[in-house]
């Protein structure tokens, strides 16, 4: 294999979200509005964005001294990242929360008053973007969104900072992305964009993506609801087939699921040899500390943290160390990458 030229910037700034060994092992913290409306259903009453800044910054002082990076929000994240463990990497999001539903396509938007220069000034180690996508969608909408992803890559490379993309897969068409039609159509739209966004015009350095099965629907799983989308070798088939349609290094989210079905999730994907580097994992770890955090507060949630929370994490980490791959792997290895600049 030919040597891989990174730039310095790129090379370093994903190091910095990394484990000694290559494996991203991130939190992820940039929840807004739909952390807002969770505390405010358990605390049974509306909530100001001090409750967000809250949660986060005992999520961020808990969790990342047995995490690599965290990924935050700048809107309410900022204070947050002062509490984090010396050497914990930072990714900070640049897309706005949700989308306008009544515009057909799920068209992404970014924060007003920020750029990547702005949010390396922050303390951003490396630049995250959500983008729901659909390759089989209408024409016309997704070449909005490869034009808007091509000025976030060139933004990043002017900056020389790496860009994390997290694409999502939906299809209006097919509804609710929880079903067995939607289970079943799955695998196609992830290797999809697995495959897209690895070309080099977008400028992407790490693929933070779903896993292309819903493992709900994979017949032999402890998780397995009793409809059957996949066998268990059908699954890992597709895992290795989203794989391989990826040139970039990339890393599973946990889609807010549990923390058992998260890891069972990764059993799978490392037996079937997927060289993914890694997490990013949100709600998998701390969710259940939401309701605790409404009723009883701060401390609550820290001392629930300090328990279940590095549990989770700890428990997470272990699968890691069994399954990831670093990061530099896709590339034949540390040795054939030359840093430039």
């Amino acid at each position: 294999m030919a040597k891989v030229r990174i730039s310095k910037g790129k090379f370093d700034g994903i190091q910095a979200c990394a484990s000694e060994k290559g494996i991203i092992a991130a939190a992820a913290m940039d929840q807004r509005g739909s952390l807002k409306k969770a505390i405010a259903k358990a605390r049974g009453a509306e909530v100001d964005d001090t409750a967000l800044t809250e949660f986060k910054t005992s999520v961020t002082r808990v969790l990342t001294k047995h995490s690599s990076a965290i990924l935050m929000d700048p809107e309410y994240g900022l204070p947050a990242l002062e509490h984090r463990a010396p050497g914990t990497g930072v990714l900070l999001a640049y897309e706005k929360t949700g989308y306008d539903a009544a515009v057909k396509g799920r068209l992404p938007d970014l924060l007003d008053v920020w750029s990547v220069r702005r949010l390396a000034e922050a303390g951003a180690d490396a630049i995250k973007i959500l983008l729901y996508y659909n390759a089989f969608d209408d024409p016309a909408v997704n070449e909005i969104k490869h034009a808007f992803i091509e000025r976030i890559g060139a933004e990043c490379a002017a900056i020389d900072k790496p860009f994390f993309l997290e694409p999502l897969a939906y299809d209006d068409a097919l509804g609710d992305e929880k079903s067995l039609a939607f289970a079943l159509a799955k695998p196609k739209y992830v290797t999809a964009y697995m495959a897209e966004f690895s070309k080099p015009r977008y400028g992407v350095d790490v693929l933070k993506v779903e896993v292309p099965v819903n493992v709900k629907f994979v017949e032999g799983l402890k998780v397995f609801g009793g409809e059957r989308a996949y066998t268990r070798e059908e699954a890992k088939a597709h895992f290795v087939a989203a794989a391989a349609a990826s040139t970039k290094p990339f890393i599973y989210l946990s889609a807010g699921v549990t923390d058992d079905v998260f890891r069972e999730t990764l059993e799978l994907a490392a037996e079937a040899g997927t060289p993914f580097s890694g997490v990013l994992c949100g709600r998998a770890t701390w969710q259940d500390g939401v309701p605790i955090f409404g009723k009883d507060g701060q401390a609550a949630l820290e001392a629930w943290l300090e328990d279940r929370g590095v549990a989770n994490i700890n428990a997470l980490n272990e699968v890691l160390a069994k399954g990831a791959k670093p990061w530099w792997t896709v590339y034949g290895g540390l040795e054939n990458i030359e840093v430039v600049g």
